[in-house]
């Protein structure tokens, strides 16, 4: 399967409502896990047998949105979002080990404060609701206004170079490099595109221009921002032959 790429090559696609944001609080840290076992006499087969259960699935995700996760996804982004009418979240990559359904088991290999939509989350997004749509989507293709960090041959996602993705400089010059690095999450677009695609499948009613992006310290109209550093390793890491999802909403909506 060859690899996808457009460098260097700025593509002309009409930038259609890109994520315009409003200063709020910082997010917080990603939540700690294993926490030490405290007398481990008392610990049971029962125990032991759900722990193991757990360690098949995305920690903190119920069954409705577990089973939205495609069968050969091997790598899940997950979006923790604080509650459903917060900005702040908490970004965690998990990687799926293991070469047989019996033996996969998930890793946390990373995880990253971030922000979402400054009014939260929502499971019916709207055009300019400035809330993020809470759900499982796939992440197909990525750019922004610099270049594609390394990565391996043959892996990554197409990336799409191009001035086109410039933050206007009307906005505060906080968030003049929102779009250095973005990862376009498969809602209401066609995959295949470069992120900045205006074409609305569902409608231009539903929104778009969902993404991961570089963030500014404060809630966006709707996607997900985490720093520099962590975009630039979703990207490294983000293969398109381990059909990558990301799974994101607020806590309750995720646990449902």
């Amino acid at each position: 399967m060859g690899r996808m790429r457009i460098a260097g090559v700025v593509r002309t696609a009409a930038a259609a409502a890109v994520c315009s944001v409003l200063l709020t609080s910082c997010g917080g840290s990603g939540d700690d896990e294993g926490a030490a076992d405290e007398g481990g006499a008392g610990k049971t087969d029962r125990t032991d047998a759900r722990a193991a259960d757990d360690l098949r699935r995305i920690p903190d995700v119920g069954d409705r949105l577990q089973s939205r996760i495609p069968k050969n996804s091997r790598q899940v982004v997950a979006v923790y979002g604080e509650d459903k009418d917060s900005a702040d979240a908490t970004v965690v990559l998990y990687t799926k080990s293991g070469d047989t359904k019996s033996a996969a088991t998930w890793k946390k290999t990373r995880s990253w404060p971030a922000h979402n939509g400054k009014k939260g989350w929502t499971p019916d997004h709207r055009e300019n609701d400035k809330r993020s749509p809470v759900g499982v989507f796939t992440l197909s293709d990525a750019g922004g206004v610099l270049a594609d960090p390394d990565t391996a041959p043959g892996t990554g996602l197409p990336y799409t170079k191009s001035a086109a993705f410039q933050a206007p400089h009307y906005w505060p010059k906080t968030h003049w490099h929102d779009f250095d690095h973005v990862i376009a999450i498969d809602y209401n677009r066609v995959k295949g595109t470069p992120p900045n695609d205006p074409t609305r499948p569902q409608g231009q009613r539903k929104g778009g221009s969902i993404w991961l992006h570089m963030d500014h310290g404060s809630g966006t109209s709707g996607c997900v921002s985490l720093s520099k550093s962590g975009m630039r390793h979703l990207l490294r890491t983000l293969d398109p032959k381990q059909h990558p999802v990301v799974v994101m909403g607020d806590k309750a909506a995720l646990k449902a």
